[in-house]
């Protein structure tokens, strides 16, 4: 065949070679020319290829073997190429994600401690003061402010009391530097497999670090601060120095803070000889103080100071033994040493202090008026009486102020229970006094020239379409002031009321310690206007001290933990609010009312005293004021949501309670006489005098009566009817 010059020789594919089966693969010879990279890789495969074709050209059928080989190869070739790739493109982004993660944590935790104080200026913040209230003896009688107690050193404790926080609280506390993985890391899945946070994770440094510069919010960033704090803390604090400040800082429920507070408190010791028991209660009780606290939930405290037992043998701190001894005599409230009742004074000498001394910033002591003898009495007396009689007149409350002639409160008792409602009863509510406040209308009378002997009329009146009636329905016609305020006649004190003016009562009482808003209308002769027992209870003291204006107090001084003196109660100037003529008469018609008159129950032996019964309308108040030339003592009783009781009236309970009271508060005191009104005693009959008339404290009945016309009781008279008493 032609050719040119310079061609190559064309070659014809061979389809057989003798003596063989045809070969229909190119050799490399016979392929077109490659770039250098490709033929590298090429001569590669082709050794891979050669040795598959060796090992097929020994087989019966060359061509099946050795092509069905090398498709397979690189079938996987490509296959197992992709697989590395994606694994590096996993690789690289899980890199890159990790690294603005830790950005992300890097500036969120830059943010929350740029929040925060700088860490250089950071410091333990100063205890919270502890204000201690004491009675007139000089014994404390309650104490208030965040921190109940006196810090106590680590060293001075017993060593299983820090041990049963370590090992209920933070076991690996000695371990960790603030921060806990292994807890954090536990209290995640705990919560994760609940559905519902039920555990924090946080090491005792944390919550350390959360009760000395944090709120109690439960937010990220509150925990993110409280992380970077607690780190803090491990580096400038030893880990005895920490956990002494955690055990005199932490809360253990019912106003305790600090565990020589909770000692006191629940135990009546020192934290310092707390029993191993008690010692495992108080560490349980920091999970939730409020639910466990033990005057409120004993069985409760108890079940999880068995738990920190079990724990606390765990950790190795005690022995089996140990701990059925413990478990075998549990912790147990130590009987309380003042009367319950206590809390409502320490209340209101913590509304006053601010007024009295300024911004508390350290330890104080408040040495107050009370007595606490007399505070035990009173308030078993309203206990006692409300459990024996409560159900039967259907009155659930009370209250009692006892007072001396000077204004010193030497008892205050504001409800049956201050554990199960702090409502101070004595102080904050106000009721309707009713006949209690009918003094007021007589002393304005007298001021224009009345006496005890003036003659009024005790008649039937209609006041626009009014008509106050005496409970009997009964009229006696004329009679003196004196029967007439003793025998509590509505009638007469309407009748005074309308004629000395109601703007003329009411300047009256506001003169002699009224402080309460008062209506100007007719029926404020019965009490319509609502005020508080301590009000009544000061407003009668000038019967009792000759006319003198005073102004109930309970704190007598305050001083701080040096002895500095921070006040000083001192009486004001005398002020003479009635003449001494007008007191005289005033307590020879209300001595008739403890004589002969609606309080004659009243027992004080060996003692002039003198006052006035007052229930309100449809008996939802009892009340019962009276005083000697020492004491003044008011008592109250009544429901809170002003609901009727079943016919109590000021006579009957109150009387009662008060004769306890003053008996205690009078005992071995030689008695004296109330300012120029003689000598006679309860029980005597004075001259005139007879007690086979006397009705009770009679009730406003008939016509239509003003919406805050009042109902006094029945008292005696209803007494003497129910009971056959004549």
């Amino acid at each position: 065949m032609f050719r040119r010059q310079g061609e190559m020789e064309r070659r014809e594919p061979v389809l057989s070679a003798p003596g063989g089966p045809a070969e229909l693969r190119l050799s490399p010879d016979d392929r077109p020319t490659l770039p250098a990279h490709a033929m590298a890789r090429e001569r590669a495969g082709g050794g891979r290829a050669r040795q598959g074709s060796g090992k097929g050209s020994g087989t019966a059928s060359g061509k099946g073997s050795g092509g069905g080989a090398t498709s397979g190869g690189s079938g996987g070739r490509r296959r197992r190429a992709r697989r590395p790739g994606l694994l590096r493109r996993l690789f690289y982004w899980g890199i890159v994600l990790g690294i603005w993660g830790v950005i992300a944590v890097g500036v969120l935790i830059g943010y929350e401690a740029s929040q925060l104080p700088p860490i250089q200026n950071l410091a333990i913040p100063d205890r919270p003061p502890t204000i201690t209230i004491q009675g007139a003896d000089g014994k404390p009688i309650a104490v208030r402010g965040e921190m109940g107690g006196a810090s106590v050193p680590l060293r001075a404790l017993p060593p299983y009391l820090p041990q049963a926080f370590v090992a209920i609280e933070d076991r690996r506390f000695y371990s960790h530097h603030g921060v806990d993985p292994l807890g954090l890391a536990r209290a995640v899945m705990v919560n994760l497999t609940r559905g519902r946070v039920r555990e924090g994770g946080s090491t005792l440094t944390q919550q350390l670090a959360k009760n000395l510069f944090l709120t109690q919010e439960r937010t990220l960033s509150r925990k993110i601060q409280e992380l970077i704090l607690s780190i803090w803390l491990e580096t400038k604090y030893s880990k005895n120095e920490l956990l002494e400040l955690y055990m005199n800082r932490v809360y253990f429920g019912a106003g305790a803070y600090g565990v020589e507070a909770a000692a006191q408190r629940y135990f009546g010791k020192s934290a310092r000889q707390v029993t191993l028991s008690e010692a495992a209660m108080l560490a349980g009780l920091v999970k939730s103080p409020s639910a466990l606290a033990p005057t409120r939930n004993l069985e409760g405290a108890q079940a999880r100071a068995e738990v920190v037992l079990a724990a606390m043998v765990e950790a190795g701190f005690i022995t089996p033994q140990m701990q059925q001894v413990a478990l075998a005599r549990p912790a147990t409230l130590a009987k309380a040493q003042g009367a319950d009742s206590t809390g409502y004074v320490a209340d209101w000498v913590m509304d006053q202090l601010k007024t009295l001394v300024g911004p508390i910033d350290r330890d104080i002591t408040v040495q107050t008026t009370i007595d606490p003898a007399l505070q035990t009495v009173a308030d078993r007396a309203l206990r006692d009486t409300l459990a024996k009689n409560g159900k039967k007149f259907d009155v659930e409350q009370g209250a009692i102020v006892l007072m001396d002639t000077e204004g010193g409160v030497r008892a205050l008792v504001g409800g049956r229970s201050y554990e199960e409602s702090q409502f101070n009863r004595a102080i904050t509510a106000k009721r309707q006094p009713g006949s209690s406040f009918k003094p007021f209308v007589y002393l304005t009378a007298t001021e224009r020239g009345l006496t005890p002997e003036t003659v009024r009329e005790d008649a039937p009146i209609q006041i626009k379409g009014w008509k106050p009636e005496n409970f009997s329905k009964e009229y006696r016609g004329p009679v003196d002031l004196k029967t007439a305020l003793s025998l509590s006649l509505n009638t007469v004190a309407v009748r005074l009321a309308l004629e000395v003016g109601p703007d003329e009562v009411i300047k009256t009482a506001h003169r002699l310690g009224i402080m309460s808003k008062l209506e100007p209308n007719a029926s404020i002769a019965l009490g319509t206007s609502e005020v508080s027992l301590m009000e009544m209870a000061s407003a009668y003291a000038p019967f009792a001290n000759g006319g003198i204006a005073v102004t109930p107090h309970v704190i007598a001084s305050v001083r701080d933990k040096a002895g500095k003196s921070l006040f000083t109660y001192a009486a004001p100037v005398s002020n003479l609010v009635v003449a001494p003529p007008h007191v005289a008469m005033m307590n020879r018609m209300m001595q008739a009312t403890l004589l002969t008159g609606t309080a004659r129950r009243a027992d004080l032996p060996g003692w002039p005293a003198a006052g006035k019964t007052g229930t309100s309308q449809d008996y939802r108040d009892a009340w019962f004021i009276a005083y000697t030339g020492r004491f003044i003592a008011g008592v109250w009783m009544g429901n809170d949501d002003s609901s009727p009781t079943r016919k109590l009236g000021g006579s009957t309970l109150p009387v009662g309670v008060w004769s306890e009271v003053m008996k205690a508060a009078h005992k071995d005191i030689p008695p004296v006489a109330l300012p120029g009104a003689g000598t006679y005693l309860p029980g005597q009959m004075p001259p005139g005098m007879a007690p086979g008339d006397v009705p009770e404290e009679p009730v406003v009945t008939g016509g239509p009566q003003p919406p805050t016309a009042p109902r006094p009781g029945l008292d005696n008279w209803l007494m003497d009817r129910l009971f056959g008493r004549s």
